[in-house]
């Protein structure tokens, strides 16, 4: 029999990494968190007995509580979300169940120290073209949704990075971690570090590569990514605008990956036409 106002696994797994998934809270007490320093893509860490006090800030969203088995901390967290006005659903059997279906999952580790408000924040160059936007479109999907991303002129990262403890990326120093690795660009070692080599992430990295590193004969797609990047950098002027604009762009791409790389142009139709 459903349990009412749970969501399972399966059909969560599927609203992952699109704009339409809801928000993630994973409400582990930090024992249970130490068994398992793993998250559901695009987690919020919240405090389960604090839930009082940060649930006005998801109204008017709907959200999927995650705890250690479905049970322990998700439903009477999601119960006070309801009474609070959010639509608020429990994840079916919990991070466990999540981990036994062997879905991708990000660790703590490696996402850089938050701010007071829970947000990461990284910073990079400014003028993205490619790599600078498929990371915080990789990074606001599936690590960190409320993520913040400061772009500034290179000779300034380093100095921003250490001012406001953000984690640089994509920059040319080869002591940075979140960079170019060889052949690879940053995208790829995001998609590697974070937990998040699903075939439709991998096959996107393929084409950000291509678009990135001018090499548009690893992809049929490649180039046709650059030219919209490139038409992005020269529609937008504000580096946070364009990245707006090129999370819809991120967002077609990954689809495209996922659901839709079997499908032709069909109109008006592939059919034979029948003799008169």
């Amino acid at each position: 029999m459903p349990v009412p106002n749970t969501i399972p696994v399966d059909k969560f797994a599927r609203l992952i990494g699109t704009p339409g998934c809801p928000a993630v809270v994973d409400v582990r007490a930090y024992k249970e968190f130490l068994a398992d320093q793993r998250h559901v893509p695009g987690s919020l860490v919240r405090a389960p007995d604090r839930v009082a006090e940060w649930a006005p800030a998801l109204r008017g969203r709907s959200v999927v509580v995650v705890c250690e088995d479905g049970r322990r901390n998700s439903h009477g967290v999601a119960a006070w979300l309801r009474s609070a006005g959010v639509e608020a659903e429990a994840l079916q059997g919990g991070l466990a169940d999540w981990a036994a279906a062997e879905l991708p999952m990000v660790p703590a580790a490696k996402i850089p120290n938050r701010d007071e408000r829970g947000r990461s924040v990284w910073v990079t160059r400014a003028r993205p073209k490619v790599d600078r936007i498929a990371c915080p479109w990789l990074i606001r999907r599936f690590v960190d949704p409320e993520a913040v991303f400061l772009f500034v002129p290179p000779g300034e990262v380093a100095g921003v990075a250490a001012r406001f403890e953000a984690a640089p990326f994509d920059i040319d120093d080869p002591g940075t971690f979140w960079s170019h690795r060889g052949e690879l660009c940053t995208f790829d070692v995001m998609v590697e570090e974070f937990g998040l080599a699903t075939s439709p992430l991998l096959h996107l990295a393929t084409l950000v590569r291509g678009a990135d590193t001018g090499r548009p004969d690893l992809a049929p797609e490649a180039a046709g990514l650059l030219a919209a990047s490139l038409g992005l950098s020269r529609i937008y002027a504000d580096d946070l605008q364009q990245l707006d604009a090129g999370m819809l762009l991120y967002d077609a791409f990954y689809r495209w990956c996922r659901d839709a790389t079997e499908e032709t142009h069909n109109w008006p139709t592939n059919k034979p036409r029948e003799r008169a």
